[in-house]
């Protein structure tokens, strides 16, 4: 247990004694299910070794109570419980004390682990798992720390055995003998673990476009006509599909879907030309071209190969032979070392936020703008690239420039003036290791396509306007002119068009930005406030932006918030706004402590309220709106985020939201909606009285950005129950549905329409969605959408589809059709909604005949394919309804090839939800004894068997029930008593669960048809539950539950009848 539990376990800590919590995954709970495994049943195969006591005891806060150990080798001592045996020391083996509100328990003994594990029944995981997780190293606590978990060369144990060995036979010897046996064994468990750990480790492995590319791309420098030279006489990508798409597959979108990357011709020296498929699960070889449709034949012929080169060996001795004579291998390279990976040098900087906004706002901008234009393809980038001096500096004008004599006593900007030392300065420090360090923990979701933004330059000068020549002599100016040249050069520069690209680039490629961000640290007014108004306007463009970052300007600008000057804070605060357009710049607003700055610009007062506005409450209110600009931006990021709360944001904010004016409304709520993706926000927003103010601008405004944001605030907010009654309660539903009817702005709709799914959990809100009739306003939206929206209304509907007079609106508006060919798609989240629509709809009969007519039932049973356990487990919970609601469903089910024995593979499946919803599906399946036969032939029965010591009630309830149904064929139920399914079964009673119950009664019912099942049942304890149920209200339980015990008596009596006779 020592490797496994310190190198396989995985925790969310890796501090301190211990290794924090243990996360609950796939991996975590093998290992816990492994070590449950080792631990029952050992003191009856080894009980000598199962007597060692522990050098120091395995101690844990546990969830039993001293009362769960009703046996007389325990007793109490004082609020204490512990064992009769006890350590020559006089040391008790198990003993319980009081630990605040619950227990902590110690153990001394494998044995004594065992009787815990027995005693915990249910809750034995939960057992094992706290004490993994109080125990660093349980090999050094059971055995001492000379065998502890140690790296490198092992040798207690030698060293161990060989003390055994020369001394004599004697009591103390007998006793190391055994604690090497059980070291021994301790060993051998641990390894065992670490190679099951490792085998499901290579079979997560998948295939991805790159290494399909990197393998083709070797596999061709080894192709040509000269058999003795190269390996292979062709290799290449299919003529038909070799289209790269965004993902860097080449297999059309539909083959996607199961998985399929690219397709290969091969052409060996000694064998027929092969069609080789490469798919995330591996490589394998095709039929070929069809030659009548001149298309390709998908099936898979023969195995799949984790390796292209195993594939070729395996049909091509040829190429097996080539291959091994060659001077080096395949899968290295010789690289030149003057050439760098890219992939190094990029900004791995994770901004941890909510990126999807950015990127979904330009997709929805250019599907609104031109939804027929195909989106341009970016190159390739390349792998590696020559490593050379970057002229960058140099046309940002931070080299070293000669400076004539005559200015050098000019102005207020010298060539050595402190504010151009200071910038020097901050140039040319290199980054700190925090700073370093930083960059890493930061985490924006926000899209970085301005990380690739092309450096444009003006090439010909042939081309370049007037302008940007007039732009460069005023920056000349700039540089040399004393103060009344400047001031008099900078509005002169405000006269241009500043939004023109020629002209920011023209102040940029002379020097200017420098010159710029140097005049704001002088002490003059004018010319820092015409300084920060050319910035505002040109940060605008990215590559502006990026250049005041490099060059320090987000410092001086940060230092200038704190000002007195109004008007030079709001310049300043817009001008951050502009440039924290990526993380970097994020970054160092934050590190400069602009954040709790840009929060105190908040606080204007009472003026944001006031009717009667000053001259001053109107400055106050306008650097209010420049903060709020600026918070905006900042806010995608997480830790802005918490600094922002830290700072004391949410009251300023919720302040500011009660304005009346627009243009200050507008950042105010982008930026709540952004910090929305928190938790810790949307409570604030809910208890501040935001909802309502947010409802009433929705009501209120006209002004459609304003709409979208408040929307989209709502829709991260209505996860929780409190917030959904709020905006009813507000009257916020109807604003709502009356945003449906703007199909042109794409990206209001999207707000609208998630705001009113979230909305839609609630059923109260349903139900006033009916009255508006919004069900017909989002049916009209399944087509010609963007993904975006279509995500949000297929979920709005199927929630409304839990109602069943909103089926039938769904039908005759129309609905079920698109919703139907929504099936095909390959957008996750949208898979995930319309399976979810879909199953809610054919819960109505005359909805599944239209479903049935589409052939919707087979497009369900394709999406189980899926590799995404989400939509895998939606399609299985709507595949229920529809078998439940189809008429002649066995015959249907039964003619999707194929399907019944994909269905029960997905038994296999490591995820909860998954399994629950396919046992549903199986439960419905098996009402069809032809069916039922044919999953059993499937071995539908060891897999049930294999799940039933699951603690999850969702999963218990319709596992039970799949038993139930699948008990009616053959000899199931004595195959499940053989399985060892019975006992777990009769744990289910204890649930809180009514529906597990009834499933559960059904399924004992069943079972008990068999004596040896009887036998089993009443040894686990099955007949006082049951009694207790035969009185319940439910007659389905109260029949099954008689029933169960009407079969266990007549055994009885037939035994009994049995002896006299």
């Amino acid at each position: 247990m020592g490797q496994a539990l310190a190198r396989a376990k995985q925790g969310t800590s890796t501090t301190g004694s211990a290794s924090g919590k243990l996360e609950y995954n796939s991996v975590n709970e093998q290992l816990l299910n492994s070590i449950i495994r080792f631990i029952e049943g050992y003191s009856a195969k080894h009980p000598d070794e199962a007597k060692v006591i522990f050098k120091s005891a395995l101690v844990w806060e546990t969830d039993l109570q001293p009362s769960d150990f009703a046996d007389d080798n325990y007793e109490k001592s004082g609020v204490e419980l512990i064992s009769k045996e006890k350590t020559k020391d006089d040391v008790p083996l198990l003993r319980m004390r009081p630990r605040g509100e619950k227990y902590e328990i110690s153990v001394m003994t494998t044995e004594q682990a065992e009787t815990v594990l027995r005693v915990a029944g249910d809750k034995k995981m939960r057992e094992v798992r706290a004490c993994c997780e109080a125990t660093k190293d349980p090999m050094a606590n059971m055995l001492g720390d000379r065998f502890a978990n140690v790296d490198g060369e092992y040798m207690s144990t030698y060293r161990y055995m060989d003390e055994i060995m020369k001394e004599g036979s004697c009591e103390e010897t007998d006793e190391k003998k055994a604690a090497l046996k059980l070291l021994l064994h301790l060993q051998a468990f641990d390894n065992d673990m670490l190679n099951q750990l490792i085998k499901q480790m290579e079979q997560n492995i998948r295939l991805t476009p790159n290494d399909v590319e990197n393998k083709v791309a070797i596999l061709k420098k080894y192709c040509g006509e000269d058999e003795e030279k190269f390996v292979l006489e062709k290799l290449a990508y299919n003529e038909n599909h070799n289209t790269v798409f965004s993902n860097g597959c080449r297999a059309p979108p539909w083959r996607q879907f199961h998985g399929d990357i690219a397709y290969i011709d091969v052409k060996p020296y000694d064998c027929d030309d092969l069609l080789v498929t490469a798919s995330t699960s591996g490589y394998y070889c095709t039929e070929g071209m069809d030659k009548d449709s001149n298309q390709l034949k998908f099936e898979r012929v023969g195995d799949i190969y984790r390796d292209l080169d195993v594939l070729l060996r395996d049909k091509s001795p040829k190429f097996a032979e080539m291959i091994d004579k060659q001077d080096f291998a395949l899968h290295i390279e010789e690289r030149d070392p003057n050439y760098i990976d890219t992939a190094a040098d990029l900004d791995v900087d994770h901004d941890g936020e909510t990126t999807a906004r950015d990127q979904q706002h330009s997709r929805l901008q250019q599907y609104t703008d031109d939804p027929q234009k195909p989106q341009q393809k970016g190159t390739k980038s390349q792998k590696k690239k020559k490593l050379e001096p970057s002229l960058k500096w140099k046309n940002l004008g931070l080299e070293d420039r000669d400076v004539d004599k005559e200015e050098t006593g000019k102005g207020t900007k010298k060539a050595d003036s402190p504010g151009r030392r200071r910038l020097r300065h901050r140039i040319s420090r290199q980054k700190t290791p925090l700073d370093v360090e930083d960059s890493f923990s930061e985490s924006s979701t926000e899209s970085e396509e301005e990380e690739e933004a092309p450096d444009r330059r003006n090439e010909a000068n042939s081309d370049l306007p007037s302008e940007y020549w007039q732009i460069q002599k005023l920056v000349k100016y700039l540089k040399g002119g004393n103060q009344t040249a400047t001031i008099i050069a900078l509005c002169s520069m405000r006269d241009f068009n500043l939004a023109q690209e020629t002209c920011q680039l023209a102040i940029r490629d002379v020097g200017g930005l420098e010159v710029l961000i140097n005049l704001l640290d002088t002490t003059d007014i004018k010319c820092q406030i015409g300084s920060l108004k050319i910035l505002k306007e040109i940060s605008k463009n990215t590559q502006i932006r990026r250049s005041i970052a490099d060059l320090g300007g987000l410092q001086t600008m940060v230092n200038i918030l704190e000002d007195e000057n109004k008007e030079l804070k709001c310049l300043a605060a817009e001008t951050i706004a502009n440039v924290a357009k990526f993380r970097r710049a994020r970054r160092t607003v934050r590190q400069h402590k602009g954040i709790k700055r840009l929060v105190g610009l908040l606080d204007c007062g009472a003026s944001v309220t006031s009717k009667e506005v000053t001259k001053e409450m109107e400055k106050d209110i306008d650097v209010a709106r420049c903060g709020a600009l600026a918070l905006w931006s900042c806010s995608k990021s997480t830790k802005n985020k918490q600094a922002m709360r830290k700072a004391g944001a949410i009251p300023l904010l919720a302040r500011l939201l009660k304005s009346q004016h627009e243009d200050m409304l507008i950042p105010v709520v982008g930026t709540l909606q952004e910090c929305a993706s928190e938790s810790s926000y949307r409570l604030a927003i809910r208890t501040e009285g935001m909802i309502e103010d947010l409802v009433e601008n929705l009501k209120s405004s006209e002004n459609q950005e304003l709409q979208m944001h408040c929307a989209s605030a709502v829709f991260k907010c209505a996860e929780e129950q409190e917030t959904r009654d709020l905006v009813r309660q507000h009257g916020g539903l109807d604003p709502l549905a009356k945003l449906l009817t703007n199909k042109d702005n794409k990206e209001l709709l999207a707000a609208a329409t998630g705001a009113i799914w979230k909305c839609a959990i609630s059923p109260e809100n349903v139900l006033r969605f009916q009255e508006l009739k919004a069900i017909d306003l989002l049916v009209n939206l399944l087509n010609d959408q963007p993904e975006e929206v279509l995500v949000n209304v297929v979920g709005a509907l199927g929630e409304c589809a839990r109602d069943p007079p909103n089926r039938m609106a769904i039908r005759k508006s129309g609905g079920i059709p698109p919703l139907v060919n929504l099936l095909t798609g390959t957008n996750q989240a949208l898979l995930v909604n319309v399976t979810k629509a879909v199953g809610q709809c054919a819960e109505e009969p005359d909805n599944m005949v239209i479903i049935d007519k589409l052939d919707g039932v087979r497009l369900l049973w394709s999406l189980l394919k899926n590799q995404n356990p989400d939509v895998q487990a939606s399609a299985a919970w709507a595949i229920c309804p529809c078998i439940e609601n189809a008429k002649e469903a066995g015959e249907m089910v039964r003619s999707f090839v194929g399907g019944l024995e994909l269905i029960v593979g997905l038994l296999k499946s490591e995820h909860r939800e998954v399994l629950a919803s396919v046992c549903a599906a199986i439960a419905n399946i098996a009402k069809d004894e032809e069916n039922l036969a044919v999953i059993t032939d499937h071995g539908v029965v060891p897999m049930l068997a294999r799940l039933t010591n699951t603690v999850d009630d969702r999963l218990r309830q319709h596992l039970a029930e799949a038993i139930a149904r699948c008990c009616s064929w053959g000899n199931n139920r004595v195959a499940f008593g053989q399985a060892k399914a019975v006992a777990p079964l009769v744990k289910y009673l204890k649930s809180t669960d009514d529906a597990v119950h009834r499933s559960t009664a059904r399924a004992l019912f069943q079972l008990s048809k068999d004596p040896d099942n009887c036998i089993t049942m009443h040894e686990a304890g099955v007949v006082k539950p049951l009694m207790e149920m035969v009185g319940a209200s439910d007659e389905v339980l109260q029949e099954a539950a008689a029933g169960c015990i009407g079969n266990i008596r007549r055994l009885a009596l037939a035994n009994e009848k049995a002896k006299f006779s």
